[in-house]
């Protein structure tokens, strides 16, 4: 029997069969799936995608949404560029599509923030369409299996593992794609894991390159090492009569599109900081730094609470326009907040401040 049918067969019997978005084929749900699934572990999904799905249950209704409205159900997934092309494709596929996802891996490629794998993958499960995957997990098993050298992120090994996946589908004429796509992720997730790979319960485990010469931890080829940079940057807890005072961080880099802290240079002075924003401080105190590490560099953060006095609009007239706001604490549950920041003002209005003045504790309770 070839690779790819044993691969279907066993995920008939043995795969995972209960995830919220499998069942009858969805265009929209496998599509936002597969978006959230991107960089993220399934557990981590699950309660987005549940969350997602009941505030947007269809693509029209999504692509109704303003971004502002969307970005609160993806804060704290990451990778945010992700939930931007999300809304903009939504928006096509209404526009361009009739409301229903193009029926070619081709075409769904055509859409923002679709590459080919992930358009392949929404095919298969939709359409039955014989287009072969290629994600993290996939390219993992079929450099083990096929004993394939190299990083994999390099093109010339991509495109040769991009070959040996046309050529699995090509050679099983009658195979089951939503069985053998669902099949080689749950492989990827559930046995041929990057640490301990079970090797023993693999349904291909007798074909494989690297248990027959016992390289498993050597495929794939590892990434050479670099050193993480490092940035650090001082961020204003600026908080007026219960509100704090949020800015809306551009579109493109790091937490885009979200509503964050204003920041300043790390080893400035916050109360220099606020006053530059045409803000009196009354009392300030450090809190506790804390580091975010992201995909190029790690981020540390020295965070300053400040309370400050009237004026309620800020120099330029920015406090209550577009790009800064005062938001009050009871509705920061609801603002696209990026998760460390989320975790911080949680921790303030759930907990106080260490030898915060009365007054203020009162304004956090």
């Amino acid at each position: 029997m070839d690779f790819a049918t044993r691969i279907a067969a066993w995920q008939t019997r043995h795969g995972r069969h209960g995830l919220p978005w499998q069942g009858a084929p969805n265009a929209y749900r496998t599509w936002l799936s597969e978006i959230m699934l991107q960089q993220t572990q399934v557990a981590t999904v699950i309660p987005y995608y549940e969350r997602f799905l009941e505030r947007f249950p269809d693509v029209a209704a999504l692509a109704a949404a303003t971004q502002d409205e969307v970005m609160p159900y993806w804060a704290g997934l990451g990778y945010y560029a992700r939930a931007r092309n999300l809304h903009r494709c939504a928006q096509q596929v209404v526009a361009d599509w009739g409301g229903r996802f193009p029926p070619t891996a081709a075409q769904i490629a055509t859409l923002p923030g679709i590459g080919r794998s992930t358009a392949a993958a929404i095919a298969a499960f939709s359409y039955g369409e014989r287009s072969p995957i290629l994600d993290g997990n996939v390219k993992r098993v079929f450099t083990r299996h096929f004993g394939v050298e190299g990083d994999p992120a390099k093109r010339e090994v991509e495109q040769r593992l991009w070959a040996l996946a046309d050529a699995q589908v090509a050679a099983a004429p009658t195979l089951d794609m939503r069985a053998y796509t669902q099949g080689l992720m749950d492989l990827g997730a559930t046995l041929c894991t990057r640490g301990k790979p079970a090797c023993e319960r693999c349904p291909v485990m007798d074909t494989c390159v690297a248990r027959r010469e016992g390289r498993q931890q050597e495929l794939p080829t590892p990434k050479a090492r670099k050193a993480v940079p490092q940035r650090d940057t001082g961020m204003l807890v600026l908080q007026r009569d219960g509100a704090v005072l949020l800015l809306q961080r551009p579109q493109t880099g790091i937490w885009g599109g979200l509503w964050s802290l204003p920041e300043f240079a790390a080893d400035a002075d916050p109360l220099d900081a606020s006053r530059r924003l045409g803000l009196e401080p009354a009392a300030h105190y450090r809190l506790a730094d804390f580091s975010h590490v992201f995909t190029h560099y790690r981020l540390n953060v020295s965070p300053w609470y400040v309370h400050v006095r009237a004026p309620t609009v800020l120099r330029d007239g920015v406090a209550e326009g577009p790009v800064m706001r005062w938001v009050p604490a009871a509705e920061l549950a609801a603002t696209a907040l990026p998760a460390p920041v989320k975790k911080l003002l949680e921790g303030l209005f759930l907990a106080g401040l260490p030898g915060m003045p009365a007054a203020d504790r009162d304004l956090f309770a």
